[in-house]
């Protein structure tokens, strides 16, 4: 009998705590969203999601560590969807993939003030800046190997990886604050794609066939 409890109780505690992590992430980018990252409490997150602090404390030690799973999170979906939209893209058509993967990557608003937001309190805090660096820079690491085999299939290499990562970033993060000026326009987004074009291309080079 006392070997039997755990099993039959176990899967439901594991399935009510997952529920509640969703929960409290859920609620935390709204109130992060309207009330600004510096400006939130755990208490507005609880009241939020529709719990106590004890089911808060039982999943995040800080809000900074509830920050960082939700970036974990979103970035692990949006890595997922620029694979699927790749795989569909003919090998012929670089245009068309690099269309593909700018409609998997999204550009929102609240969760650009969000991260906006934590960056700005990560630089004040020289741990929290290196664990950001760190897990931006495992994002990148797994990222870049996607958009170089996407290369690679329309006939070109990467001489250098990580000088083409990083410029991808700045050119993700700068566009990405021109197209929430202009929400009603499309012409931000013409330029972004124009932009991700132009340095895909730069970072680059055709694969030449050598001579037999």
């Amino acid at each position: 009998m006392g070997t039997t409890a755990p099993r039959a109780t176990g899967p439901r505690v594991t399935a009510r705590r997952a529920e509640t992590r969703r929960r409290v992430l859920d609620a935390a980018l709204q109130v992060f969203a309207e009330e600004g990252f510096g400006r939130s409490t755990v208490e507005q997150i609880c009241e939020r999601a529709g719990y106590t602090r004890g089911a808060f404390y039982s999943n995040f030690s800080s809000l900074d560590e509830l920050f960082l799973v939700m970036w974990e999170e979103r970035s692990g979906r949006m890595l997922a969807d620029v694979r699927e939209a790749l795989a569909d893209v003919p090998p012929d058509d670089p245009d068309e993939a690099i269309r593909a993967a700018l409609a998997a990557i999204p550009v929102d608003d609240a969760w650009y003030r969000v991260t906006a937001e934590f960056t700005a309190h990560a630089l004040r805090n020289r741990p929290l800046r290196r664990v950001m660096a760190a897990r931006e820079q495992a994002i990148l690491d797994t990222v870049l190997p996607v958009v170089v085999d996407a290369l690679a299939r329309t006939g070109r290499r990467v001489p250098e990886p990580a000088a083409l990562g990083h410029a991808l970033v700045a050119v993700h993060d700068g566009t990405a604050l021109q197209v929430l000026l202009e929400p009603g326009s499309e012409e931000p987004r013409r330029r972004r794609e124009e932009l991700f074009m132009h340095v895909l291309g730069a970072y680059s080079t055709p694969v030449t066939e050598e001579a037999p």
